[in-house]
């Protein structure tokens, strides 16, 4: 092995995996490659799966929640891309956790991202079947797709991000065709973006829009969890993840006003395919097809990201113990987390069959706001030697985080409650039996 390959297959030492020192993982992705995986992640997500429940929590407010969940967003992304300069491995908030808070904060983040992100997951697969196959096979196409999009993880990180290049372009084409369909009909009315005096929303419904879309912006995570993949993550990672959110907010700015101008809020909010519905609207019928392809081909954009930030994560958390040690394995030729990549692929295929499409965005949503309240906390410590942001932008995502999550539905809060509550009892059981063993 030559010096640049050493260099780019390190090795790794896993605590409480004995001597022998374990293949890390290889820096493969530049800067393009990682804006690409964080549009992948968001775009497809964001258009195709949150705008009909903001809707029907919000309205037209859902406008006034996109712009307060890209703030609150953009607050996350400088505290991330400030951390993963600090601590480029993989894990994201995890790790900062860990390192700047304490070994509980970071395990909260890291099960948080892991069960909120699992839930995304099957959410997009569920979303790519329902543009790719009739309803009666929805199920099992996603199955389907969860398996095969596994499969290229597991052959290898180089791999994933040429796909979601692909994948990206594809998108961004189906978008502006669905732009162009659904306001060449004429039928677009920019008074339907005004609110309406007695539609029974107000500031507590615009924030749970917000909370509801935040679900659409949490890509740039992805690029975070992969800082032992990327060449000189240091400066490639903070400005990857800004770039990327600000491509993420234009296109969903553009699309929401499209929709709502052609549809008015109440459809929006009684389609689960409000894109599709406003090109029907127009006056491009061959369009149709193509609105349907952006969004099987976006959601299977955003699981591909997905399934490789949750498996890095997993990794991360394994390598500590705080997840079996068995999912620490990295494979010794394609150097990924095969055993986290191959439970996940079980783990979502049960949600798959199990879950509603909805309240999979609600749980989501739950698990990465608090995933990130972690990160904000761990960046406002950080010394002035590593600082890239000033401290007030911290304060902002920290309470803008704890705000969303306690406007998002019930049911959604509850779930997480519930899950939070085991991941705890499992750590807490765990550290018990490690002390007793010690004794």
């Amino acid at each position: 092995m030559t010096n640049d390959d050493a260099a780019n297959h390190p090795t790794r030492h896993i605590p409480g995996a004995g001597t022998a020192p374990q293949p890390g993982l290889t820096r493969a992705l530049g800067l393009s490659d990682a804006v690409v995986i964080g549009l992948g992640s968001m775009i497809g997500a964001g258009v195709f799966a949150a705008f009909a429940p903001a809707a029907e929590a919000a309205g037209t407010g859902l406008l006034i929640g996109l712009v307060v969940a890209a703030v609150v967003a953009y607050c996350n992304a400088t505290a991330s891309a400030q951390l993963a300069a600090q601590y480029p491995t993989s894990g994201g908030t995890y790790v900062y956790g860990r390192e700047r808070l304490g070994q509980w904060w970071g395990f909260l983040a890291g099960w948080g991202f892991v069960v909120g992100k699992t839930a995304s997951c099957a959410a997009m697969a569920l979303t790519f079947a329902a543009y790719a196959a009739p309803a009666s096979w929805q199920r099992p196409v996603a199955v389907a797709a969860v398996l095969a999009l596994v499969t290229v993880n597991c052959r290898g990180v180089t791999r994933t991000a040429r796909l979601t290049r692909i994948i990206v372009a594809l998108v961004l084409i189906a978008l502006a065709v669905t732009v162009a369909a659904s306001l060449g009909g004429g039928g677009s009315d920019l008074g339907r973006l005004r609110p309406h005096t007695g539609d029974g929303h107000g500031a507590y419904d615009v924030l749970q829009s917000a909370g509801l879309l935040f679900f659409a912006f949490a890509g740039y995570a992805r690029i975070a969890t992969l800082g032992e993949e990327v060449r000189d993550p240091a400066r490639t990672i903070p400005r990857a993840i800004q770039l990327a959110l600000a491509g993420a907010v234009a296109v969903y700015a553009v699309v929401a006003v499209t929709i709502l101008a052609v549809l008015g809020p109440d459809q929006v909010a009684a389609t689960d395919e409000p894109l599709a519905a406003a090109v029907r609207a127009g006056s491009w019928d061959w369009a149709i097809p193509v609105v349907q392809v952006g969004g099987a081909v976006a959601a299977l954009g955003a699981l591909l990201a997905l399934l490789a930030g949750i498996g890095r994560t997993s990794l991360a958390m394994a390598r500590e113990g705080d997840l079996p040690r068995w999912l620490a394995a990295v494979h010794p030729r394609y150097r990924v987390p095969h055993h986290a990549e191959v439970a996940l692929a079980v783990v979502v295929t049960t949600l798959v069959l199990t879950v509603d499409l909805r309240g999979a965005i609600g749980f989501s949503s739950f698990g990465v706001l608090l995933y990130y309240l972690t990160a904000n906390l761990a960046a406002y410590t950080q010394d002035q030697e590593h600082r890239r942001f000033a401290r007030p932008l911290q304060v902002l995502g920290a309470a803008g985080c704890a705000v969303l999550v306690l406007t998002l539905p019930v049911s959604s809060i509850v779930s997480g409650v519930a899950v939070f509550a085991i991941g705890i009892g499992y750590r807490a059981l765990r550290h018990r039996l490690q002390h007793r063993s010690q004794t």
